[in-house]
């Protein structure tokens, strides 16, 4: 079956990921447009395919026990000099995050594996580009603010044209992500006109 590319992570949602997207295209990023906009909460970890359903299953298990949380991201900061990343700061659910990327990574599961740095949520807004580039993206970005209910979380996987695609979105409390709440029926009117 061969092995896959898989990553799990939050969605920066609309509008907030789609402008980032923009704003780290506009920096010359190449990676922009295929990285959706995005807090990691398992880095690209490649698995045997054979393991998908298992993985599948176990995202299922880590969702169902969650709940929605708040989410904010507030200003920028920077990994330089260790690693060529500048990123927009989480200052809300940082600890929620922390937790959901430990128990997609927990011991008992198939995504077991070790961090090549300490766990820092985050949204990266410029990777491995000129370090002009990379000032800029620091400094226009400091004010940005953004915030939303994380009410799900998603496993994509890595593409062999480098693009990142979504093969399931996780719902928290074991509901189904993207259906909508449920409203009257079509034909009851909700409020009558006289």
């Amino acid at each position: 079956m061969g092995t896959v590319t898989l990553g799990v992570s939050i969605a920066v949602p609309e509008p907030f990921g789609g402008l980032l997207q923009e704003r780290r295209a506009g920096f010359g990023d190449p990676a922009a447009h295929g990285i959706p906009t995005h807090v990691t909460l398992l880095p690209p970890t490649e698995a045997d395919a054979s393991v998908l359903a298992e993985v599948e299953a176990h995202l299922a298990g880590v969702a169902a026990a969650g709940r929605p949380f708040p989410m904010r991201l507030s200003g920028t900061g920077t990994f330089r000099p260790l690693s060529p990343v500048v990123f927009v700061r989480v200052v809300e659910g940082v600890e929620a995050c922390t937790r959901l990327q430990q128990q997609v990574r927990d011991e008992s599961g198939p995504l077991v594996r070790e961090l090549q740095w300490p766990y820092h949520p985050h949204v990266t807004v410029a990777h491995g580009i000129a370090e002009d580039a990379m000032d800029r993206a620091y400094e226009e970005l400091a004010g940005y603010e953004a915030a939303w209910t994380c009410s799900s979380f998603a496993l994509y996987e890595q593409g062999a044209d480098g693009v990142w695609r979504k093969l399931r979105e996780y719902a928290f409390g074991g509901a189904a992500a993207g259906v909508p709440p449920q409203s009257a029926p079509l034909d009851e009117p909700a409020a009558t006109h006289h």
